[in-house]
């Protein structure tokens, strides 16, 4: 599973993309699990966010979904972080 994270907004209006591949992850089966979820709260266009708060695009083979900063769900927060820490 490919999973594809664009940020973008916020103070300084800096873009940040990253992705992660978890196909030969031991731990997949999480990262599965919660990008389901994190999907599943997505909106198939980009809300309305608040001034100087991000907004987010996540993909996930294919599916994209968008999101923003302050209605994201804990599992929406979680793929996020996670993937903008260990992603390339």
């Amino acid at each position: 599973m490919r999973i594809h994270v664009r940020r973008t907004g916020g103070f300084a209006g800096i873009e940040k993309v990253a992705e992660v591949d978890t196909a030969d992850r031991p731990d997949a089966q999480e990262w599965h699990a919660l990008a389901e979820q994190a999907v599943k709260s997505g909106r198939d266009t980009p809300p309305v966010g608040v001034p100087d708060g991000f907004q987010y695009q996540l993909t996930v083979d294919g599916r994209t979904v968008y999101c923003a900063d302050p209605r994201l769900t804990e599992e929406q927060r979680t793929l996020i972080s996670m993937v903008l820490k260990q992603g390339a």
